[in-house]
């Protein structure tokens, strides 16, 4: 199980290895409007545990430009262990 920690809210989400972010993001209160990785609504930005989520997605790509810290919650699946981030 994999485990993604929102330190703004300061909760903690248990998640099968491989699962989308998407669903707990939202309900910690990141905000979503296309979910297609267009819209750049939810981005979130990763603080720990970068290695611990999926490959950036050709989406996040073009709409983020240089890749650092940043995410888009609606395009990014944790592959195992912790990851913590922020909104």
């Amino acid at each position: 199980m994999a485990k993604l920690i929102i330190l703004d809210t300061k909760e903690e989400f248990e998640l099968t290895d491989g699962s989308a972010i998407a669903p707990v993001c939202e309900e910690a209160g990141v905000p979503f409007a296309c979910t297609e990785g267009v819209c750049g609504t939810c981005v979130i930005e990763v603080k720990e545990g970068m290695e611990n989520l999926s490959p950036f997605t050709q989406e996040e790509k073009d709409f983020l430009g240089e890749l650092g810290t940043e995410r888009l919650a609606c395009q990014c699946k944790i592959k195992k262990g912790s990851v913590k981030i922020t909104f």
